[in-house]
């Protein structure tokens, strides 16, 4: 019979799990406290929480949810960032641009996105996913282009006889001078 703080840990787990629309396991092997703590707080700042997860109980909850999960997917040190899509997409992102995971230290393992299972390499591609504030922006410059250059081709025949008005004003005042 387990223990009942692994219960908790699990209806916990399995509660937030099920609620979640988007995760990314991460394993974090070697960290100092300032790189874990930096870290933490890098993925704070994008809303999002990393919280250190106990492999066999993260691998019944996702069990639980419907999703499958190769056995060897989870060992070692595994964190887990759980919430919406926009959420995995950021914790992805800060996770692949730390200084722990170019030295080694941080590996992404696993994701989900929307239900669907993502593999490392997934998680990864996950990362260089622009966020809604930059597609937001590439939105409205495709909107906003064609009216700017409709703008500057009604515009040109007016300042194309302003300057030839200017040039025989010119004209004009180097004849009288």
């Amino acid at each position: 019979m387990p223990n009942l703080i692994n219960q908790i840990q699990m209806k916990e787990m399995t509660t937030s799990f099920k609620d979640a629309d988007g995760m990314v396991f991460v394993s974090l092997n070697g960290l100092t406290v300032e790189e874990t703590e930096g870290l933490r707080s890098g993925l704070f700042e994008q809303g999002v929480e990393l919280r250190m997860v106990r492999n066999r109980i993260a691998m019944i909850a996702l069990k639980d949810r419907g999703l499958e999960v190769p056995k060897d997917a989870l060992q070692g040190n595994i964190g887990c960032c759980v919430g919406s899509t926009e959420d995995a997409i950021n914790a992805a992102k800060v996770l692949h641009k730390s200084p722990a995971r170019k030295a080694g230290k941080v590996t992404l393992h696993m994701g989900m996105l929307e239900g669907n299972m993502l593999t490392g390499q997934d998680a990864v591609a996950m990362a260089s996913l622009p966020g809604r504030d930059e597609l937001r922006s590439m939105l409205l410059s495709c909107l906003v282009a064609p009216s700017t250059n409709l703008v500057g081709i009604l515009a040109a025949p007016g300042a194309s006889i302003a300057r030839v008005i200017q040039a025989k004003i010119d004209a004009g005042e180097e004849g009288a001078a």
